[in-house]
């Protein structure tokens, strides 16, 4: 099964999945490992999530799971041609406060981010909470422009539409690991029911 942690910047994805610490039959990978290039756009991502969801069919394969953090939401995991291989797939959505965001993002990155570009992930996280809640909210935000063997016809056809969302606004790194663990251990958990 593939289970993706999404969020924009600073929400606190790779603290709170380290956090979590080893989880037996579950290899864990950040979007970003493969290296960004300068001018990655839409069309990148989506290519990129592909190979993503080939290396998790490969786990698969071998009886592991695979935890995937990154930027991509759910309709783009439903969407790139291997997700119907897979055994199962689980979206979460980690978020944190505007205006914290903001703070991480100035305490991570000093003087990196002009206004304008710290602009663009808040703009980014609130489209993923609207997203999260409605597969429909402007989804040309994801598909105008992207890679064309993506099937954004997907999202039809499903039965209904499940992101968990974890806050970590406030909270520290261990009770948002302790969140994530549980909606991880609850997801393995479900898909191995549906599979016996």
């Amino acid at each position: 099964m593939l289970l993706t942690i999404s969020g924009s910047s600073c929400s606190g994805k790779t603290t709170t999945v380290r956090a979590c610490g080893p989880i037996d039959g579950l290899v864990w990978h950040d979007f970003d490992e493969i290296g960004v290039p300068d001018d990655a756009d839409l069309v990148w991502r989506h290519r990129s999530l592909e190979g993503w969801l080939q290396k998790a069919l490969r786990y698969q394969a071998d009886g592991l799971d695979m935890l995937l953090t990154g930027q991509s939401p759910l309709g783009e995991v439903l969407a790139c041609p291997s997700a119907p291989l897979l055994d199962g797939i689980a979206a979460c959505l980690l978020d944190v406060d505007d205006d914290v965001r903001r703070q991480r993002l100035a305490q991570r990155d000093p003087g990196k981010w002009d206004d304008r570009a710290t602009d663009r992930f808040i703009g980014w996280a609130r489209w993923q909470r609207a997203h999260a809640a409605d597969r429909w909210h402007l989804p040309e935000a994801i598909t105008a422009g992207g890679w064309e063997p993506m099937r954004w016809d997907r999202w039809a056809d499903l039965p209904g539409w499940a992101v968990t969302v974890i806050d970590t606004t406030g909270r520290s790194v261990e009770e948002s690991a302790a969140d994530l663990r549980r909606w991880i251990d609850d997801q393995r958990r479900s898909a191995n029911q549906d599979i016996a």
